[in-house]
């Protein structure tokens, strides 16, 4: 058999077996890291609960190749499967997608569904003074639940934002579930903010402030440097190093 013809007989196997299966996705959560220049890793974790009849199923489709992620929302028949952040100004790269080893508790199992994934323009950045830069987040790349009112969490869903380290909050809206402080002013000691089922995220607002120390500012000035000009670095390089192997040849192998 052909390798093509066994990929899709193992895909289609994927799609007959799942039909006839019991899964149900309990919950989801989304952690986004932010990063300095704009992007943000994000881990989102899905809980699957499957009967106990449906685990050989699972395993099967675990072991499945060339189904994509729509495949596996159709097989799990959820809409939960799906990138809940995403850019309107730019597309997701280094996508990766681990479906977990079923653990079974009771009369079924439950496994993780775990999707990484980086992408560009989550934050906004400006510079109000020296060393100092203030960034927003940019509530558009929300893709949770939508309704007439906006974005909100489903019912079932957490979202985590892990800020940059030594960012200073300035802004955060709604109040986040954890932690419960009160006051902007009482957030200098966390990091990372989450709010649970149902939130309304259609006025989402987070703002914080990131200073630079001086070895930092000297540090970050190369790196813009590099990123502007290692073509030419590297083609500089690269003369000077054939530059160098032809002097040593003429030195060895020339005319004496």
């Amino acid at each position: 058999m052909r390798l093509e013809h066994l990929s899709f007989a193992l895909v289609l196997l994927f799609m007959v077996n799942s039909a006839s299966a019991f899964f149900n996705v309990t919950y989801l959560n989304t952690t986004v890291m932010l990063n300095t220049n704009n992007s943000a890793h994000v881990v989102e974790s899905l809980t699957l609960y499957m009967s106990n009849t449906s685990i050989s199923t699972y395993d099967t489709d675990r072991s499945a190749i060339n189904v994509t992620l729509t495949g596996w929302q159709k097989a799990l028949n959820t809409d939960l499967l799906v990138e809940h952040i995403l850019s309107p100004k730019a597309s997701i790269y280094g996508f990766e997608f681990l479906p977990g080893p079923p653990v079974e508790v009771g009369n079924g199992a439950y496994a993780t569904l775990t999707m990484s994934y980086f992408l560009n323009n989550v934050t906004s950045m400006q510079v109000i003074a020296p060393r100092k830069f203030e960034y927003s987040f940019n509530n558009t790349v929300f893709n949770f639940k939508h309704s007439a009112s906006g974005q909100n969490l489903m019912n079932n869903a957490k979202l985590t934002i892990i800020l940059p380290k030594g960012a200073k909050i300035v802004d955060l809206y709604p109040a986040p579930d954890y932690p419960r402080v009160g006051f902007i002013s009482n957030y200098t000691q966390y990091d990372s903010f989450s709010w649970y089922a149902g939130e309304p995220l259609s006025s989402f607002a987070l703002t914080y402030i990131i200073t630079q120390t001086p070895g930092q500012e000297v540090i970050g000035y190369f790196d813009q440097i590099y990123a502007s000009y290692s073509t030419l670095i590297y083609l500089i390089l690269a003369i000077v190093l054939i530059g160098a192997g032809i002097y040593m040849y003429v030195r060895i192998f020339g005319p004496t």
